[in-house]
């Protein structure tokens, strides 16, 4: 069976032999076609961090197609940022050099102790938002109801 995903990708840091934010999401975005056939993709935008971190983001979106349960995908998904220069360890706000996140899925809500489907934070998020109704703007939140665009509509309004 094939499971769509949406993935919001984002860096604050130069990465050796790839480049600054903006590079490294470029990157990003032609690897994970390891893990999937990447369908759809966002433009990479700009946006300024959340937390104590200093430097300001690259971010974009992907719809990305894969057998692959949640798990498994979220796995691959830690390896490829791993490659990037990613470690998991220290302050969660602290700069990274890849962060990739499952926003969605074709399933629906996903709930297990290590992964959490939909985003918890995403509905607060516009550099969440903005790309992902940018690629995928008929999906709906599984908990609200409300599609991707009305999502990010409402946070540039807000």
């Amino acid at each position: 069976m094939i499971h769509r995903y949406l993935i919001a990708i984002g860096s604050n840091v130069r990465v050796a032999g790839v480049g600054g934010p903006h590079r490294v999401v470029d990157a990003a975005v032609l690897a994970l076609a390891e893990v999937g056939e990447v369908a759809e993709v966002s433009r990479t935008r700009s946006s300024r961090p959340i937390g104590p971190s200093l430097r300001s983001y690259a971010n974009a979106a992907a719809v990305v197609e894969s057998e692959s349960e949640p798990a498994h995908f979220l796995a691959r998904l830690q390896q490829l940022e791993f490659r990037f220069g990613r470690r998991r360890r220290g302050a969660p706000w602290r700069a990274r050099s890849l962060d990739l996140d499952i926003v969605l899925w074709s399933g629906g809500v996903w709930l297990t102790p290590d992964l959490v489907i939909p985003h918890p934070l995403f509905r607060e998020r516009p550099f969440v938002s903005g790309p992902a109704a940018e690629v995928a703007p008929h999906w709906r939140d599984p908990v609200t109801g409300l599609s991707l665009r009305q999502l990010a509509s409402r946070l540039a309004h807000a």
